[in-house]
């Protein structure tokens, strides 16, 4: 097995202006010829008028930058004046959350935003818009989906209840069809040979309704060919993941009532051709991937910190093996999987034994260092060293025979991204490598932000490296 260290790689707002311009003029004691007082005027009214002008066109200017925003993002102007479009779009793109009129555009524009009896706060609102930016990213290449979900009002209720979901997919940013579903709430979709597989749940508003996974089969044009909800006795069921088998089957991985984790296998018509369910306990289901002639799954619990947990399941869903993936100095995160050539691809990243976890797993040693020394502010240039240092991604493989990982490749600074397979069948491997961090001790949801650059590696079936690139795109970074 290879192991390489590669280089590191790293690769506006307007202002408001003043709104007018004030001029004050004074009599002065001696008398001025009238041509001097009217030539005195016109410069002062020239004046006027330039600054106006130049005025009337940064605001023009400032406006259209702002609708743009609103219109890309879908985010809706209904109620906002001028003024509050610029303050909402200024509000948000440089991530201060605290304009009233935010959270009214966010709670009509961002699916599962719910504001009931109280504002939500700064933190709160910068992590539901940056789950949204990243869930309706765009894929570069390839076959992508976007998902929303549009609401109406329920007169017998008194608030709004899902109307439809609406998927849209998409190939190299170009848009192939739209599919409107009314049965449920969709969360997620892929694609595979035998059409797209969409799933998610029913609508509810209690935690005392029971929550039905459903999944539903769509062609290649976005005809909706069949949808089917699942009924295992579970009260709450949710769908994980679905697989294509490549043999006109799916299999449907699922979490039922928070305890245990379901295979269930169907064909291309709907029809459930076998389920089981094995306790593992308050584990999520984060990953799943084909692996040989079963399956591999990342379980995890973010509160316990518990993030490299990896089982192997058969055909059947038996669970034959599982195992923590850790290094004798190092913590992993596995942050995505992908089956390819016949092996398991594991994306992730790893960083040093923490003296004391708490609340901030990954990044306790740089905020015991903070806290010793009384640093309550410091610059991106001093702080960001520091954390691009806690950091390693890692590509990780898996034989099918064994199962267990092993490091392929490795990348310092950086954490691991989303994997995929281009058109022509390469893999890429997206790593996001830390460029700017500050830090915000008094922010409840992080401590740490910052951005990452997004660069691309690319492989051939066999695993060879054959390009890298700088996608030019940005994710957050929030611990």
């Amino acid at each position: 097995m290879r192991k390489e260290d590669f280089f590191e790689v790293l690769g506006e707002l307007d202002d408001d202006i003043v709104k007018g311009a004030k001029t004050t003029m004074k009599k002065d004691k001696d008398k001025k010829p009238i041509w001097a007082k009217w030539g005195a005027l016109a410069a002062c009214l020239a004046l006027i008028v330039s600054l106006a002008g130049g005025t009337l066109i940064a605001e023009a200017k400032a406006y259209s930058t702002a609708v743009k925003f609103f219109e890309v993002n879908g985010l809706s102007m209904e109620g906002l004046n001028r003024s509050d479009v610029k303050a909402v779009y200024r509000d948000i793109t440089t991530k201060s959350f605290t304009n009233d009129k935010t959270a009214q555009v966010m709670e009509r524009s961002v699916p599962g935003m719910e504001i009931s009896q109280r504002e939500p706060t700064p933190e709160e609102l910068a992590a539901l818009w940056d789950w949204n930016m990243w869930r309706n990213a765009q894929s570069r290449a390839g076959i992508s989906y976007r998902i929303d979900i549009q609401e109406k009002m329920d007169e017998t209720l008194g608030f709004d209840v899902m109307d439809k979901s609406t998927l849209e997919c998409y190939r190299d940013g170009e848009l192939l069809w739209t599919a409107e579903i009314h049965d449920f709430l969709a969360e997620g979709s892929v694609f595979t040979a035998d059409g797209t597989a969409v799933w998610g749940r029913n609508d509810t508003w209690s935690s005392e309704q029971p929550t039905c996974a459903w999944l539903a089969r769509i062609d290649m044009s976005g005809g909706i060919l069949w949808r089917q909800q699942m009924d295992h006795g579970f009260k709450h069921e949710y769908i994980s993941h679905v697989l294509d088998n490549r043999d006109g089957t799916w299999a449907v991985i699922s979490r039922g009532d928070l305890r245990y984790l379901c295979l269930s296998q169907y064909d291309t018509d709907g029809n459930e051709l076998s389920f089981h369910k094995t306790e593992v306990g308050n584990l999520g289901i984060w990953n799943a991937a084909r692996l040989g002639d079963g399956y591999l799954a990342q379980l995890g619990n973010i509160t316990d910190g518990e993030t490299d947990r990896l089982v192997k399941l058969d055909r059947e869903g038996n669970l034959l093996d599982s195992f923590l993936y850790e290094g004798e100095d190092c913590d992993y995160t596995i942050t995505n999987m992908i089956e390819f050539g016949g092996r398991v691809y594991l994306s992730a990243y790893a960083v040093p034994k923490q003296t004391d976890g708490g609340g901030r797993h990954e990044i306790a040693n740089i905020l015991a260092y903070l806290f010793d020394n009384n640093i309550w502010e410091i610059s991106s240039e001093e702080l960001t060293p520091m954390v691009r240092d806690n950091y390693t991604a890692v590509l990780l493989l898996c034989d099918p025979e064994g199962g267990t990982p092993e490091i392929f490749y490795s990348v310092k600074g950086s954490l691991g991204g989303r994997l995929t397979v281009n058109d022509t069948g390469e893999l890429g491997w997206d790593v996001e490598s830390v460029v700017s961090t500050f830090f915000s001790p008094a922010t409840n949801s992080f401590t740490i932000g910052g951005t990452c650059q997004v660069f691309c590696y690319t492989f051939d079936n066999a695993g060879t490296l054959l390009r890298q690139e700088d996608t030019g795109e940005t994710v957050p970074y929030h611990r």
